[in-house]
């Protein structure tokens, strides 16, 4: 769930008159103006934020978006796959077959959920590069809970973006990677299981990795945690979030104009209560690539009506692309990206 409240520059003098802001289901705090995309990195200072322009590692790489659409499909296809049903097992089997040939992992557990006790996987593919250091990139997989009984399948939320990340997998499978190894991690969990947002009884999947990293050790070697969320959306605005580091902030909105498609980003701020807050509050550099306006006035979102005809192959590319280019960016900018400094997230 994210709960949003955001404000653009269309409704900036509205906004400051009347306090007015949208209220969404994923959690999120108060947001700020963003007037443009050059204005966006207010958020960070001169000594974490890049310089200058960096320029990319390793070769480019682009994914096979009408691929990721039919993966799409076929997880819809499944039908609503909450926890504890059948068709959540059926994904889970779906997503660990298209990872053949990839060094996959499971990371089970049970949450203690206010529906009970709730069996949990998230499954993390690993892709090992010629650099000393990782690149996490992440998507919940599940829908929610509280909408059981009904026909909610989750197209843009959950199911495109696990589509996205296999998609993603399917262009590093076989390939030596220049640069930091890719870890690509489904999440399980991440809905509330009530409908009003309680982050004590959501994030399940993202809390319990994030905790398994930092007690191994693993988040000190995390360079940069890449959170895809709701970004199939066929009227693609990738939201500037507040939550997520702003170097890394700066390096995605850098991918996206390297590759043209800055048109689809920043024109509205956000802060967002995502699946990248445990992995921040464990020290890691994070970064939510979300679009949380689904529909006029978020009108689809954890409603029936979140269906793959709301989606594009173009959102997806653009989503893909986009995502591939900044982890070239991040390997551009050699063994020491900028210090995280103390980040602001939720309490």
């Amino acid at each position: 769930m994210i709960l949003c409240l955001r404000i653009s520059a269309a409704f900036i003098l509205v906004l400051s008159l009347t306090g007015a802001g949208c209220s969404n289901d994923k959690a999120a705090s108060a947001s700020s103006e963003t007037s443009s995309p050059q204005s966006a990195n207010q958020s960070g200072s001169p000594s974490t934020s890049p310089a200058k322009a960096v320029e990319p590692a390793g070769p480019a790489l682009h994914i096979d978006a009408a691929r990721a659409m039919q993966y799409t499909k076929e997880i819809v296809a499944f039908g609503p796959r909450w926890d504890s049903s059948k068709p959540i097992e059926q994904v889970r089997a779906y997503i660990k077959g298209k990872l053949k040939g990839a060094q996959v992992e499971e990371d089970s557990f049970v949450a203690e959920t206010s529906a009970g006790k709730m069996p949990m996987t998230n499954i993390i593919a690993k892709f090992p590069g010629s650099k000393d250091g990782i690149i996490l990139l992440g998507s919940h997989y599940e829908t929610n809970y509280w909408l059981r009984n009904t026909p909610f399948v989750g197209a843009n939320d959950g199911a495109a973006t696990t589509a996205l990340l296999l998609a993603i997998a399917d262009q590093l499978r076989g390939k030596k990677l220049e640069g930091y190894s890719i870890w690509i991690a489904f999440l399980d969990g991440e809905e509330s299981f009530t409908r009003q947002w309680h982050t004590n009884d959501a994030l399940w999947g993202s809390r319990h990795l994030a905790k398994k990293l930092q007690d191994d050790g693993t988040s000190k070697k995390v360079k940069a945690f890449v959170l895809a969320d709701m970004i199939g959306d066929a009227d693609l605005n990738i939201c500037r979030d507040e939550n997520s580091t702003p170097w890394l902030e700066d390096i995605l909105l850098q991918a996206a104009t390297r590759l043209g498609y800055q048109s689809h980003f920043f024109a509205s701020t956000t802060a967002v209560e995502d699946d990248h807050i445990p992995f921040a509050r464990a020290g890691m550099p994070v970064l939510d690539v979300i679009d949380i306006d689904y529909g006029y006035n978020n009108s689809f979102h954890h409603t029936i009506q979140d269906t793959v005809d709301k989606l594009s192959v173009e959102s997806l590319k653009i989503s893909g692309d986009v995502i591939l280019e900044t982890i070239r960016l991040i390997n551009g900018m050699g063994d020491n990206p900028p210090p995280t400094p103390p980040q602001r997230v939720p309490s």
